[in-house]
């Protein structure tokens, strides 16, 4: 692959929402806006990597053609959090009055609930001024940090993460646009790795992709720093069965020859738990632990101390 290509992650955008995959009512709805061009302010909502984005600008797309750049403007709220960009930016382009009659602007604030509690009173005062002529949607992974002036003022359209066999689809659309080789445990590991995160999955796929056109389940967890399912399980079962040294030992292939950090051994822990052929009451206490090492973690304790504590704690469940 020639590395002066586009990223997969554009290459393999949808230019129209019928290709936006895995969110059929939401295209739907915007499909008749785009059809009757009267549409409300929104609130586009869910995880990263699901189409919110994508969502977004295929809609402009279809709405506005070539014309585009002067109709639709796009920001990452996350880069410019404070109160001068929606003075600045926002507001110059919503005060231009459009050139085509009919038509309404739009300016689209991706990872809205980043900006600060000021920005977004002053974001609201915006919304409010140039309601003939301008509308807003917002992209956010959590509409709850969103202000409820301005939720009150927004349609709310709430992405769900994509399932598995849509995300084998797009792999294996991908698979075939760039001529790759993956086999089976490949496709899963992508899906396991990705989380439902369509964004994520396109770049681990990627950088795969650079090194062979082969694709391996081995080389997805060595690109995405992850360990597989087994390896964690593996770690809980001697933990839980009071073997601590041998917990210890996993913990330590885990750290060393993969580099996972405290937090994503934790994440995998928990996603693990209902594989461990346990008792639910043991289940639950082993969750519980996993819960107090990931707050101490997040606190600043250290990683490699908390991870041997909740070993020992998770230990001496046997114990008991």
């Amino acid at each position: 692959m020639d590395v002066l290509d586009l990223s997969w992650t554009e290459k393999y955008r949808p230019s129209k929402l019928s290709e936006v995959i895995g969110q059929n009512a939401i295209v739907e709805r915007l499909k008749a806006f785009v059809k009757t061009k009267s549409f409300p302010n929104m609130i586009f909502a869910g995880p990263a990597g699901v189409g919110k984005t994508t969502s977004a600008i295929a809609m402009a797309k279809e709405l506005y053609g070539d014309k585009i750049n002067e109709f639709f403007l796009e920001l990452n709220a996350s880069d410019t959090r404070g109160i001068d960009v929606i003075r600045g930016k926002v507001k110059e382009f919503a005060r231009t009055l459009p050139l085509e009659e009919g038509l309404v602007k739009i300016i689209f604030l991706d990872e809205a609930d980043a900006l600060t509690p000021e920005a977004q009173h002053a974001l609201r005062r915006t919304m409010e001024k140039y309601a003939p002529t301008t509308r807003f949607i917002l992209g956010a992974n959590y509409a709850s940090k969103i202000i409820e002036p301005i939720q009150s003022r927004c349609v709310v359209l709430r992405f769900k993460p994509l399932n598995v066999e849509e995300m084998k689809k797009f792999i294996e659309r991908i698979a075939k646009g760039e001529s790759l080789e993956i086999d089976e445990k490949a496709i899963d590991a992508l899906i396991y790795v990705s989380e439902g995160d369509l964004r994520k999955l396109t770049n681990i796929l990627q950088s795969a992709a650079i090194l062979d056109k082969k694709i391996t389940e081995r080389s997805i967890y060595d690109i995405a720093a992850r360990a597989r399912p087994k390896e964690i399980i593996s770690m809980l079962k001697y933990a839980i069965s009071g073997e601590f040294s041998k917990a210890r030992e996993e913990l330590n292939n885990l750290v060393f020859i993969y580099g996972m950090s405290g937090e994503d051994i934790l994440m995998q822990c928990y996603r693990e738990i209902q594989n461990l052929p346990v008792d639910d009451k043991t289940k639950l206490e082993v969750i519980d632990k996993i819960g107090e090492c990931n707050f101490r973690i997040v606190e600043g304790a250290n990683e490699r101390i908390q991870l041997e504590a909740m070993l020992a704690n998770i230990a001496m469940i046997s114990k008991k």
